[in-house]
Order: C-alpha cells, then structure tokens, then sequence
C-alpha cells in the first residue's frame, strides 16, 4: 500500500524502563497509524532501586536493540527522529553515559524526560485519544507510576511515584505482602488522589494492558482492541485483587500475555488495586495511547488539533478502500433527512457515528461477496480508530455489516450486540438498510444521491427518483427500500420522475 503523499514519516524512540521500543507512525495526524511496531524488553530498570545502575547486560540488550531501530528508521525513510527515555535512565548514576551511547547509535538527541514531563506527556496521549476525557491518568512504567489528573481537556496536577513494576520487585525483594506496604506508603503522600472519586481512570502501559487482557480472556470478551476497554470499577477491583495473589510462576500457561510480562503484572494488578481503593473512580479505562502518543499529538498544529481523529481516520480508510470518498459524504448527507425523523431523533454523538459508518460502508467491496460483510465486520471491530468506546465499535461493525449482507443474527453479530442498547442495534439495522438500498441507485459511486432525496409524508416514507434518475428504479430497489421503510413502520413508495411530473402538475 503506497504511503499518503503529504505524510512524512515520524519515528519514535521510547527507552523506557522495561522496554525499549521503535514505534514509525505514517505521519503527525490526529488519527496517528503505526507504519511498524516493535519492542524489545529489556529491563533497565531492574536494579536501578537496589544498586543505582543500570544492569550492564540490559545495556548492551538495549543499545543492541536501538541499533536495529536506527537501520529501520533509514530503511522506512522516516525524517522526523524523536527519542524519549524515562525514569531508569533519568535515576540511574550511569545513566549518562548509557544516554550518550545511544544518541551515538541514533544519531539523534534523546530526550531525558522528568516525571512532571512524562505526566503531561501521558495526559496528552490520553486526550489524543479521548478527547472528553475526565479524570485521573495513570501510566506504570518499569521504573516509576506517573499520575495526573485530567480536566475539560487541560492537565491539571500531576506526580511521579517509584512504583513502577521492575522497580517494586526490586525494593520489595520480590515479596508481595512488601510491595504492598510501599505502594501503600507512595500513595499516602498523594492528597488530591480523592479528586478522581466518580470520575474515570485512565489506565496506560503494558503492564495494564496485560492485566486487561488476561481479563477480557476470562469474560470472554468479544472484542481484542485495548484503546478505551472500560472495566467496572468494582470488576477491575475483584480482579486486581485476585490477581496480585499470583506469583509469575502461576500465570505461565496463560497464552494471553508475553512470558517476559508475566513477572511484572501481579505488581501491576497490586498498585491497581490500591490505587482503586483509593480512588473509588467510576471505571477504570485502557489506554493504548500514553508518551508516545502524547509527543506525536504535540506535534500537531492547533488546527489539526481540533480535528475529529475517528472521522479523520474514518475518511482517510475510505480514500484507501471505497469506491468513492465523494459518494460516502454523499451517504452522510442523503441519511440526514432519513435520521430527522421523529423516531430517530439523534444526539450529537450518534450522528458522529452515522456519518462514520457512511464512510466505512464501502471499505470492503473488492472482498469476494461471500466474505465482504465478514471481513468489513471485522477491520471495522478491530480497527485502528481512536476516540471511540467499544459500544460506538459495535455499533459501527454491525452496521456496514448490515450494509453488506442485510440483517443477520448469527454468532458473530450477536456477540457484539451484547456491547449496545437495543436502540443502536435498531440504528445500525436502518442505517445499514438504508445504505444497502442507495447503493442500488447510486453503485457507490458520486453524482445521483443529492438529486434522489428521500422525505417522510405522514405515514409513508418516500424516495423520489426524478429525470433523468427514473430509469435507475427496479425491483431490488423497491424491495429494500421498503425493507427500510417497514423498520420504521412505514409503507415505502419509490416516486419516479413520471410520477413525480404528474403530482407537480
């Protein structure tokens, strides 16, 4: 797939205190794409606490790794190097040398951040990719725990805590009933932790993510996406709870996580598990976007920054895979005269979603039929889209489903409509109708659906097909629009242009 002209390639290094990771995003957009991915971990930060180095075999693994990265980063092409390292090479008495050595081998600066940055860095990552977001930000490292509250889009304050996994089974001598108390006495010198109480925890790094997984295994969760996987709040406390009882020895038959995680998420569950105590928050929310993010987002002008990044990327997958860009905004257009119905009168988020379907709906069209509902289904469930709750997946996955197969119940749709209100599944079930039937008209393709709207008179629903557009009426037309119509218990006309003269005469 040829890489958009005007993006340029961004790279970012992030040495961090477990991982050292390479992450090439196609460009600074508000709908960030990772080009390539990969993380090696290392473990700096595994002696940092008891001797006040770094180990020099994680060293050496590290730079061995950040070589690898810097040939990546010539062979991708990308001009834009940005490098991050945290709390094990900001602690560390040999941490200078170490950050010497890899500007040599990047040939880039690094920058060593503070915890007060790391914070802010996090919590822009956090509005990247939820941009109504409220409440408290957490971001567990190897090293270090940084917290920061969040409000009305601004970062509010923040601290950072030595409680970061490496580093807890370090000082605690990999005693849990030991970890405990530390977490508990760090936690203690925090007052305004009580201001997250009802709001929401915004959950961010790998360990997290590994604590979530392993739960989304045992509910039997349908959907794989970690970006805003919401648990409730006294799910994630049972589960913590249960969790950090476990020693590394007994999660090793468990598939859902690395083996090299598996040391580190009984602590992880641990400070979760105080920090829920705490806090008491409304849900605790995964965040697959934390520094990195955070530091791309930065990058971005104000302009930019106002952007709807689930639309922006919803766009963007449409010029890629749809016939038509054009004829998807001509979807967005010709389904609002169908949602200004009084039944379906929408809130400014279900109408976000609409139109987000309406450009996804053509996404899979060079799938062989048999498979085309299947496959949009689930590039759309799984998707790389930020700024949408797994509900608004849901809802968005089952409608271009719809769309490409009409309405099914079958194990895959039903597993989802476990995640939405039966008001959305019926929203999902007209929409799709309604975009199954324009393309019998349209062939998705642009320049008929601006003159073929579609009106309500009493309890009909009516689609007018005027000259030259008549002859485009058939009965497959007929029979889905009247599909549509009967979902909304109305009888469906299709006025042709004949019809529509003798009327206006």
């Amino acid at each position: 797939m040829a890489l958009r002209k005007e993006l340029s390639p961004v790279a970012v290094v992030d040495i961090g205190s477990n991982s050292v990771r390479l992450v090439v995003y196609e460009g600074a957009t508000p709908a960030p794409t990772p080009l390539f991915n990969e993380k090696v971990l290392c473990g700096l930060g595994r002696s940092v606490a008891s001797t006040g180095k770094l180990d020099p075999k994680s060293v050496e693994r590290a730079l061995r790794a950040l070589r690898r990265f810097r040939e990546l980063i010539d062979q991708i092409g990308a001009k834009t190097v940005e490098v991050i390292a945290t709390a094990a090479a900001r602690d560390a008495e040999n941490g200078p040398e170490f950050v010497a050595r890899a500007e040599a081998i990047l040939k880039a600066p690094v920058q060593l951040l503070t915890g007060t940055k790391e914070a802010e860095l996090a919590a822009r990552g956090v509005l990247a990719g939820h941009r109504n977001a409220d409440g408290l930000a957490g971001d567990l490292g190897g090293g270090s725990l940084e917290l920061v509250d969040i409000f009305e889009g601004q970062t509010g304050e923040a601290v950072t805590l030595p409680l970061g996994g490496l580093r807890l089974i370090d000082v605690s001598g990999g005693n849990l009933k030991k970890a405990r108390e530390i977490v508990d006495a760090e936690l203690e010198t925090v007052p305004w932790l009580e201001k997250g109480r009802g709001r929401d925890f915004y959950a961010i790094g790998g360990t997290w993510r590994a604590f979530a997984r392993l739960y989304m295994a045992q509910v039997e969760y349908p959907l794989s996406v970690m970006q805003d996987f919401r648990i409730k709040t006294d799910d994630a406390l049972k589960f913590a709870s249960a969790l950090d009882l476990q020693s590394p020895n007994s999660l090793s038959g468990i598939s859902e996580i690395s083996s090299a995680r598996r040391e580190t998420v009984p602590y992880g569950a641990l400070v979760l598990e105080r920090l829920i105590r705490r806090i008491r928050p409304k849900m605790v929310v995964i965040s697959a976007f934390g520094i990195r993010e955070g530091l791309l987002y930065s990058l971005l002008d104000e302009e930019e920054k106002k952007q709807d990044p689930l639309i922006a990327a919803c766009e963007d997958l449409a010029r890629r895979r749809s016939r038509s860009l054009e004829n998807a905004y001509e979807l967005c257009d010709w389904t609002d005269a169908l949602f200004a119905g009084p039944e379906l009168e929408e809130t400014p988020e279900q109408r976000r979603l609409r139109y987000a379907a309406c450009l996804l709906s053509d996404i899979g069209w060079r799938a062989h039929p048999d498979y085309r509902g299947t496959q949009s289904l689930n590039l759309v469930a799984q998707g790389n889209f930020v700024d949408l709750d797994h509900a608004g997946r849901a809802f968005l996955a089952l409608t271009v489903y719809f769309r490409a197969e009409g309405y099914v119940k079958d194990e895959l749709t039903e597993s989802l409509r476990e995640l939405i209100d039966d008001d959305m599944v019926l929203r999902a079930r007209i929409l799709g109708t309604a975009l199954r039937a324009a393309n019998m008209v349209s062939a998705s393709l642009p320049g008929v659906l601006p003159h073929t709207p579609l009106t309500y008179e009493g309890d009909r629903l009516v689609w007018t097909l005027p000259e030259p557009y008549c002859n485009l009426e058939g009965e497959r037309v007929e029979r889905r629009f009247k599909k549509l119509a009967a979902l909304l218990d109305r009888d469906g006309e299709v006025r042709t242009g004949a019809s529509v003269q003798q009327e206006a005469v």
